[in-house]
């Protein structure tokens, strides 16, 4: 009787630990699952709105006149064009809402309307038939000349109307419509080049100058005036852009955690300056190109199989990592990846010397006495071609070895030298 009572305590006390265990482990869970909701709630709480942004060498707060890539890259905020490039490198109407092809040598476009400089003044046709015409009278050293070079005149129509009459018909002229429109009334008959620099200029863009020192540091405000920004909704409030005299202090600046950002930099060997950890990087494919020009006036290279053989017989991804530290991309042909018109599949020049020796063999040419060769008009043509590089750039010169290397290689077939110059 005695012992069957125990059993009964001890079964009523293994099911009141195993109830209190579970509600432990529910109330311990739930406030777990709190203190998660909590953090999240508090991080979204605690969005960034103020950045810090670090530049060199300031030469100039006008875009036009500015040849500093990075000032060019940081002033898109400030100023916009008429037309602009998608990320997929779609034409999109910006200042311009509308352009057409009116003649062979014309072109009509149509500006946005309700569109305000910072000061809030009205943008006009006036600002961007002025920005076309000091852009001209800067000549060819400046960024955007090339941009308006083949403009002969321009027909203000109305206010939100002009025409653009050419030299010469262009094909495609409206992607050239990408350079940034001032603002006419802010510069006058000023010298835009010699202009006073401690003056704010005003854009019509997404974020205004707020303050200014030319020597330290400018304060950008988000423009909530700005005609597209119910549709962009932009996050960040405020950019301090610092201005440093040299690219070396902006990185000690950045190792520093006196900025948050380094603007964009072409710079292949950045991790010898600001280290490995303690950042993200964004990688952009750019539009540069390194490339070989061949002279299709040339017997031999004038044979598109010739072309396709040497394509396929030199490898690139040995050119990127022995000469580019591995901080190049292939292309196989000068056409931006991510453009809508890329088509990835639709090229296949892989590094393949076999695939190079077939090309030639299925065209007829033969390989004899140490030379790829082949009757043309009655006449014996050799595959036997020169490299020319400038000899005080070590990255071509390395280039230049790497291919002809890749060339001779190909099963030994051919003979090819290069010269310096």
């Amino acid at each position: 009787m005695k012992k069957g009572y125990f059993i009964y305590i001890f079964i009523a006390l293994a099911i009141g630990l195993i109830a209190f265990s579970a509600y432990y482990l529910y109330k311990h869970e739930n406030e777990k699952i709190e203190d998660v909701a909590n953090t999240v709630r508090e991080t979204k709480t605690n969005e960034i709105t103020n950045i810090r942004l670090g530049i060199s060498n300031l030469d100039s707060l006008n875009p036009i006149v500015s040849k500093n890539q990075n000032i060019q890259d940081t002033s898109k905020i400030i100023y916009e064009p008429l037309l602009g490039l998608t990320d997929d490198y779609k034409l999109e109407n910006l200042l311009a809402v509308e352009w057409s092809k009116a003649e062979n040598k014309a072109y009509l476009i149509k500006l946005r309307e309700n569109v305000k400089w910072h000061n809030g003044t009205d943008f006009n046709a006036v600002d961007v038939k002025y920005t076309i015409d000091q852009i001209k009278n800067l000549g060819s050293e400046y960024i955007y000349f090339p941009n308006v070079s083949n403009i002969e005149s321009i027909d203000i129509v109305n206010n939100n109307l002009l025409k653009i009459n050419l030299y010469e018909e262009e094909p495609f002229f409206e992607y050239n419509l990408t350079f940034p429109i001032i603002c006419a009334s802010f510069y006058g008959e000023e010298d835009i080049t010699t202009s006073d620099k401690s003056k704010i200029p005003m854009g019509t863009g997404m974020y205004k100058i707020q303050e200014i020192d030319i020597n330290s540091q400018l304060e950008l405000k988000l423009n909530t005036s700005w005609w597209n920004i119910k549709k962009v909704t932009p996050k960040i409030d405020k950019i301090n852009v610092k201005i440093y005299s040299s690219i070396a202090e902006v990185y000690n600046a950045y190792k520093l955690g006196s900025i948050d950002f380094l603007a964009t930099t072409n710079n292949k060997a950045i991790e010898e300056n600001i280290g490995t950890i303690g950042y993200n990087i964004k990688e952009n494919y750019g539009r540069q190109f390194d490339y070989l020009a061949l002279n299709c006036e040339n017997s031999v290279l004038s044979n598109k199989e010739v072309r396709q053989a040497i394509n396929y017989a030199i490898n690139k991804g040995e050119i990127i990592n022995s000469v580019y530290g591995g901080k190049y991309i292939e292309a196989d042909y000068p056409l931006a990846y991510g453009s809508y018109l890329y088509n990835k599949s639709s090229t296949d020049y892989e590094f393949n010397q076999d695939r190079a020796k077939r090309i030639l063999v299925d065209n007829g040419w033969e390989y004899i006495n140490k030379y790829w060769q082949k009757k043309i008009n009655y006449s014996t043509v050799r595959i036997k071609l020169d490299l020319l590089v400038n000899s005080s750039n070590e990255a071509r010169v390395n280039v230049a070895n790497i291919i002809k290397s890749n060339l001779e290689s190909a099963r030994n077939t051919s003979k090819f030298s290069f010269s310096e110059r």
